[in-house]
């Protein structure tokens, strides 16, 4: 299983300003801005520490997801929530030939915790050996002005505490205890081994 980002946020959907203030860097000098490349750096590895730890986009964007079997054939439980929508779903063989699924033969279960790739019918069609899914969707809970403000307050902390011991001093292993306690209504429930 393979789940790649297809599309990034741009600069422009990045929090910027907002965390510069929230650092509360100065104003209104010369070099206004000067910090902004660094501040980029930071919100975005901060926004990719929360959303490992979630299991959820935050910034909505495309994703593709390869598989080679499903774990269950009536649905698959995609790997990244909340899905907006499906744009396609493709099946390759060992040979390399692949189809494009009909949108009609499977539709989308959309859940916070765990969205859903369902067959519209008894199954969804069959992985053959040696070939793969690809399923492509958009995650996420939109622009950063829709992300909910606990979410967006852990990645603000988060992204401080990557500014200010970006030299590496005082680091300790995991998230602060700030950001995990904000996060820990998001983390996603793991019951009897389900996918």
């Amino acid at each position: 299983m393979m789940l790649e980002e297809l599309t990034t946020p741009t600069t422009a959907d990045l929090p910027i300003r907002e965390i510069a203030d929230h650092i509360r860097l100065g104003s209104g000098f010369a070099d206004d801005g000067s910090e902004d490349a660094v501040l980029e750096v930071f919100i975005r590895s901060s926004l990719a520490a929360v959303e490992a730890r979630i299991g959820k986009a935050l910034i909505t964007r495309n994703f593709s997801w390869t598989l080679t079997r499903w774990f269950e054939t009536d649905g698959q439980a995609l790997p990244i929530s909340p899905v907006r929508a499906i744009t396609s779903v493709t099946i390759t063989k060992a040979d390399g030939s692949s189809n494009v699924l009909d949108p009609e033969s499977y539709r989308l279960q959309s859940d916070m915790q765990r969205s859903k790739l369902l067959a519209a019918g008894s199954a969804l069609p069959s992985i053959p050996t040696g070939g793969q899914a690809e399923v492509v969707f958009e995650a996420g809970f939109g622009t950063w002005a829709l992300v909910p403000a606990d979410l967006k307050q852990a990645v603000m902390l988060l992204a401080t505490s990557y500014y200010e011991n970006r030299a590496g001093e005082g680091q300790v292993n995991g998230l602060p205890f700030a950001v995990s306690a904000l996060l820990e209504k998001y983390r996603p429930a793991r019951l009897g081994g389900a996918r």
